[in-house]
């Protein structure tokens, strides 16, 4: 029974120390730091192949004619990405020994060790050995190299979500695996780079009314990194623009009155609601430096704004944009806070045909009688707040030739066409009339 024990435990030796010779392959997770901002990724020492045996370079002819361990690419000129046909080219990633067994080797009789350089489908010398064997060796141990991508390749390509493999063989025997696969994986990630968290929007003239054109106000650029597919999606916080009129009175208008567009062709222009909505023309798709940049614009027609905008006070809302990855599995959020403010304005015309008021006395019945005229648009009014009009004269009297008379101003009087009440002229300012609501004159 004891010898039977023993062969066994012999056997579950051998088949254990049969495994460790499998190949590894090497994962080096790129994060998305490093893409998203286009910076140098380095990584940590990272194994790639193990020694168990060996502690001296191959050399031949009378030990004077090293053999050079090389990486060769076996797959071709670049990186192929797992579920695309996207490719990286092999020049992205460089690699540099850092060590054997614990430390470099040694580099004595001219060994040197070469810089950073890339994988090829030619042999390319991970090390160059001393010219001969008496220059030194290396330690037993794992084979550690580090790896980088320069900042410059980030912006150059580019990287979707997944993995992306070049298989390589080496070729020494005794260090183990002769072949690996270098797999760079990209995670799934989408983030806002910029975007305005707030827009002011003033508006200080009533040209702005008078303008036939739609009412375009751009929100700024917005920037989303992206290493999948996305589509834009908006939604209004409420149904309702909030408003506070000058005078601190609270309402609401319709936010559906506003309609989210962008600059270029990127989203279609639609109407806001509280419901999100899909603003994307066509999926937004990765594109090398993994980002897409466009301009969202608010729309408002000439007549929304005329009617809905006028009054003076403060407007606010606030936008919640979701860059979504079309699968739906990633979600990207952004607020931007809205504030329109449309200050008192008021603007009071005569038109030339109504600034001189004639009135001729050649009959009788004038002197008995009186006389009144009426002039047609005399007055143009607008004004977008309730407000009271006012009337009265220069002088107390009248004159005659440059000079005054003793004919007193309030012998005439001004009304407004369908009121009963007139208001006889004087110095002293005397209340016209007074609105109870805002008043555009559509002029």
């Amino acid at each position: 029974m004891k010898k039977k024990r023993a062969f066994l435990i012999g056997i579950f030796t051998v088949l254990c120390g049969s495994t460790a010779t499998k190949a590894q392959d090497v994962y080096l997770s790129v994060p998305e730091n490093n893409i998203f901002n286009r910076s140098e990724f380095t990584s940590v020492p990272t194994r790639v192949m193990t020694n168990a045996n060996r502690t001296n370079w191959d050399y031949a002819f009378l030990g004077i004619l090293p053999t050079a361990p090389t990486f060769t690419s076996v797959s071709g000129p670049t990186f192929t990405h797992s579920s695309s046909s996207l490719t990286l080219p092999a020049s992205i990633l460089l690699w540099q020994l850092e060590s054997m067994g614990g430390q470099l080797p040694y580099t004595g009789l001219t060994g040197y060790l070469p810089g950073f350089q890339s994988f090829s489908t030619s042999a390319i010398k991970w090390f160059e050995p001393p010219s001969t064997s008496l220059g030194g060796g290396f330690n037993r141990g794992n084979i550690n190299f580090t790896f980088k991508i320069p900042a410059s390749q980030f912006t150059a390509n580019t990287f979707r979500a997944g993995n992306y493999s070049m298989e390589i063989t080496q070729n020494y025997n005794d260090f183990t695996p002769r072949n690996f696969k270098t797999i760079l994986v990209i995670p799934s990630s989408i983030r806002w780079i910029t975007n305005a968290l707030t827009k002011y929007i003033e508006i200080s003239s009533l040209n702005d009314y008078r303008n036939t054109g739609t009412r375009v106000w751009d929100l700024g650029n917005t920037e989303i990194a992206h290493t999948v597919d996305f589509n834009f999606w908006a939604k209004a916080a409420s149904t309702n623009v909030q408003f506070t009129s000058s005078k601190g009175v609270s309402g609401t208008r319709n936010i559906a009155s506003i309609k989210l567009a962008s600059n270029g062709s990127a989203l279609t222009t639609k109407a806001l609601s509280a419901d999100f909505q899909n603003f994307s023309t066509a999926n937004f798709s990765v594109v090398a430096g993994n980002r897409n940049s466009f301009i969202p614009e608010l729309h408002v027609s000439a007549e929304d704004f005329k009617n809905y905008f006028f009054e003076a006070g403060t407007y606010t809302f606030e936008l919640n944009f979701n860059a979504r990855s079309i699968d739906s599995s990633i979600n990207s959020l952004q607020n931007t806070a809205v504030q329109i403010k449309v200050l008192p304005l008021s603007e009071i015309t005569i038109p030339s045909s109504g600034r001189n008021v004639n009135f001729n006395f050649n009959t009788a019945a004038h002197y008995t009688n009186g006389q009144s005229q009426m002039v047609p648009n005399q007055i143009m009014l607008s004004n977008n707040e309730n407000f009271e009009l006012y009337v009265k004269s220069d002088e107390n009297y009248f004159k005659k030739g440059g000079l005054q008379t003793d004919i007193n101003s309030n012998i005439l009087q001004i009304g407004i066409d369908g009121s009963s009440v007139n208001v006889p002229l004087s110095k002293t300012p005397q209340k016209y009339f007074l609105t109870e609501h805002r008043f555009w004159t559509g002029d």
